[in-house]
């Protein structure tokens, strides 16, 4: 394999969520490239407790899309890949495993995590783009039957990979005053946010959108029930039960 990528540095300080592609295929070499990369992330314990589904099937594809509040690029983009917390394996292979604790469901989370960031990072760093879809929670009982999953697995979140065909400006992320404290945790400083939150907003207007700001954010999603679904679900698939 002999692809060449920009520097790493270089490609994270440039991450934007990528929501418009262009047709040009994602090739295979580029896809075992982006799949050596997801196996090449730390796991907890050496559980490996990810698997990862590329939708290749157009009505698969459109029912996903359905799922994940109908976002276009779901079924447009020259890629769709689901990753899926896989426990189920473990219990194939081993017997009296006791995944029901909230701590495999956690590490298997974590697990997901790490690698679909490799995976997006190698993306980007080859010129692709993409965007991660965390609403593919909003039916996962419809998601799982979607694709077929067992018990003990659950689909996460999806992920659209291609060749972008939009260039948008960097959102701002917290300044690192913001999240990073030294030997405790130390509160916010309100002049900081201040001044975020006002970067916020002028990225906002620059996109001709409504000057919404990071709180405005917190509010939307956290001032409600925050999928009361999924408990259940997991509890379904045998997972988090103590």
């Amino acid at each position: 394999m002999n692809l060449n990528s920009q520097a790493t540095l270089t490609t994270q300080l440039h991450h934007r969520s990528i929501r418009a592609f262009t047709e040009q295929a994602v090739t295979a070499e580029i896809c075992d490239a982006l799949l050596a990369a997801a196996s090449s992330g730390a796991t907890s314990n050496f559980l490996q407790s990810t698997h990862i589904i590329r939708i290749t099937d157009k009505h698969k594809r459109q029912q996903l899309r359905e799922v994940c509040a109908n976002q276009a690029y779901v079924e447009s983009a020259p890629e769709f890949w689901v990753f899926v917390l896989d426990v189920a394996r473990h219990s194939m292979l081993v017997e009296n495993t006791q995944t029901d604790w909230a701590e495999v469901g956690i590490m298997g989370a974590i697990d997901a995590g790490i690698m679909a960031q490799n995976v997006l990072l190698a993306a980007e760093s080859l010129g692709l783009g993409g965007v991660y879809i965390g609403a593919l929670r909003n039916d996962m009982v419809k998601a799982a039957e979607i694709l077929a999953l067992p018990e003990k697995t659950v689909p996460l979140f999806g992920m659209c990979l291609g060749y972008p065909a939009q260039n948008p400006n960097m959102k701002p992320k917290l300044p690192t005053a913001l999240f990073v404290s030294e030997n405790t945790y130390q509160a916010q400083d309100l002049n900081a946010v201040a001044a975020y939150e006002a970067q916020v907003k002028a990225y906002y207007v620059e996109r001709g959108a409504e000057p919404a700001t990071w709180q405005d954010a917190i509010a939307k999603t956290l001032c409600k029930p925050v999928r009361p679904h999924m408990l259940p679900f997991l509890q379904q698939q045998g997972l988090f039960k103590r």
